[in-house]
């Protein structure tokens, strides 16, 4: 009797807890959700009040602005995305080997300034690279504002590869030491195949750190020939504040490419920033 009893107490707390959890998730999403709605709400019923919960009378009209006047920006993140998560693996892997296998000196320092580094505000940055690529002729430019994103990237990527890497049993590069593997060629063959799930996790990270950033963007690229969707969705809200469907529905489109990168990588992404918390 008692059994059953403590039995129904633990059920009853268990469905407390998930409809707890699901009131707060809906909480959470419902402006997503009222996002996709008014992307699809037409401009007549845009001022109704009470206003539709849900557009049963829906229009397009939004999703083919975004494909007439948004593409360009939308190919723009894209290429900046990409070269972005290309130059933080590129720098921060190898970056990574080093301070948790080579053991330079300095390695704790340089851990630390790491660290630092990701407390510094975005804006000072961007000031920065502003004065920089004012002499060096690199504004409104595709190429710097890839290496400015990078740089919020690779402090993050370098403790995430160095925690995964410290795990890789010392024997396993021991082996590869005595068959003749060099530093270069056991990095390349052995430390980074094994390495899939960082790579994952940093990829992904600057990946979204690129695509959502705007204070890099509106400073360094602004006006210039291309320009990312962040600038994109900011000329357009600037120009036309009154055609909302359209708004949402380019930053419904803007959400797509990282909702669905995320939902496929979110295992090995789960399994590269818990890498290194446990050790044997």
């Amino acid at each position: 009797m008692t059994t059953a009893l403590a039995k129904r107490t633990r059920n009853t707390r268990s469905w407390g807890r998930t409809a707890v959890g699901l009131l707060l998730t809906a909480v959470m999403l419902f402006p997503v959700y009222w996002m996709v709605n008014v992307s699809f709400t037409r401009a007549e019923d845009m001022r109704k009040s009470p206003p539709n919960l849900f557009p049963f009378e829906g229009t397009l009209s939004g999703y083919r602005t975004v494909l007439d006047q948004q593409l360009p920006y939308l190919g723009t993140s894209f290429v900046i995305g990409l070269g972005t998560v290309v130059l933080t693996v590129a720098l921060a892997a190898p970056a990574g080997y080093a301070l948790a296998k080579l053991r330079p000196r300095g390695g704790g320092l340089l851990g630390f300034l790491l660290l630092v580094a990701q407390m510094i505000p975005g804006i000072i940055m961007a000031m920065g690279f502003y004065a920089i690529y004012l002499q060096l002729g690199l504004l409104q430019s595709v190429p710097g504002l890839i290496v400015a994103d990078s740089t919020l990237a690779v402090p993050f990527a370098v403790l995430i590869f160095t925690a995964f890497m410290s795990g890789i049993p010392g024997e396993l590069l021991q082996a590869a030491k005595t068959d003749g593997a060099g530093v270069v060629r056991t990095f390349w063959s052995i430390v980074l195949p094994m390495s899939r799930n960082a790579i994952v996790t940093v990829s992904l990270f600057a990946f979204l750190w690129s695509w959502s950033d705007f204070v890099f963007a509106s400073t360094l690229v602004n006006g210039g020939a291309h320009e990312p969707i962040t600038l994109g969705i900011y000329h357009y809200i600037g120009n036309n504040n009154q055609e909302w469907n359209a708004i949402m529905a380019t930053a419904v489109v803007a959400s797509l490419p990282a909702t669905v990168i995320l939902v496929l990588a979110q295992r090995y992404v789960a399994a590269g920033v818990t890498a290194g918390a446990v050790k044997d």
